[in-house]
């Protein structure tokens, strides 16, 4: 899990990046959520989505937007931070020049950028949106969603209620072609507090079921990681 430094529109990023050894292997983009409400690419659903990726073969690179930790720059309303996922993206290519796909994650605001991307970059041909806050942000881009993918909240989020994101997903359902699959959480809210460990295991039966893997072990829980993860600040999953 080397430490990255790249260069973004506002200065340098700081990242993780997973290189995987196969020649040709999938390149993923993990977002955070919100910088101003402590998200950092260390909050542990990012942590534990970067190693469900990394596990199954992909180069993966989670990174922190500008003006977080060593990133360089000012919280830019997401504007700024759509262009620095488009920055990281950049560089995973630049890195590995010979992927064969593209896939990108985020969670809370980090979905909301990632879903923004995913319409500008036609090469992304996977996602997993994780809580997308569809009551704070306008989520009308996705018309039409030119990619298959996986969304996921909970049925306790007060952030992003069942009904509006459930509203937003069964439009998406509608479009030809594309196939979105939908997972809820039950007892879960928006930070899905004791839920991070089922949400991972949605999260990683749905990328088997798109990379055709054979049956295999879960993924390890966020226990489990426990030791390798940094201790959050207060606030950091937000």
């Amino acid at each position: 899990m080397p430490e990255v430094i790249f260069n973004g529109p506002a200065g340098r990023l700081e990242g993780r990046f997973h290189h995987a050894k196969a020649r040709g292997a999938p390149i993923a983009i993990v977002l955070h959520p919100h910088p101003q409400f402590g998200g950092t690419m260390n909050n542990q659903i990012v942590y534990n989505m970067y190693y469900a990726f990394a596990e199954r073969g992909f180069s993966v690179l989670r990174f922190n937007f500008r003006g977080v930790g060593r990133s360089q720059g000012s919280f830019d309303h997401g504007s700024g931070e759509l262009s620095d996922a488009a920055a990281a993206l950049d560089w995973a290519q630049t890195i590995s020049p010979e992927a064969r796909a593209c896939w990108i994650a985020g969670f809370s605001f980090g979905a909301w950028i990632g879903m923004q991307l995913l319409m500008r970059r036609p090469e992304i041909e996977g996602f997993i949106s994780i809580a997308p806050p569809a009551t704070l942000y306008d989520f009308s881009f996705l018309a039409p969603c030119p990619s298959s993918g996986l969304f996921v909240h909970g049925d306790k989020d007060r952030v992003a209620p069942m009904k509006e994101v459930t509203a937003l997903i069964e439009k998406l359902k509608t479009q030809k072609g594309i196939a979105i699959e939908h997972a809820v959480i039950n007892g879960a809210n928006h930070f899905f507090e004791n839920c991070v460990d089922p949400l991972i295991a949605e999260v990683g039966a749905y990328l088997d079921r798109r990379l055709n893997n054979p049956t295999r072990n879960a993924t390890p829980t966020r226990t489990e990681r426990v030791q390798a993860l940094p201790a959050p600040k207060r606030g950091d999953e937000a």
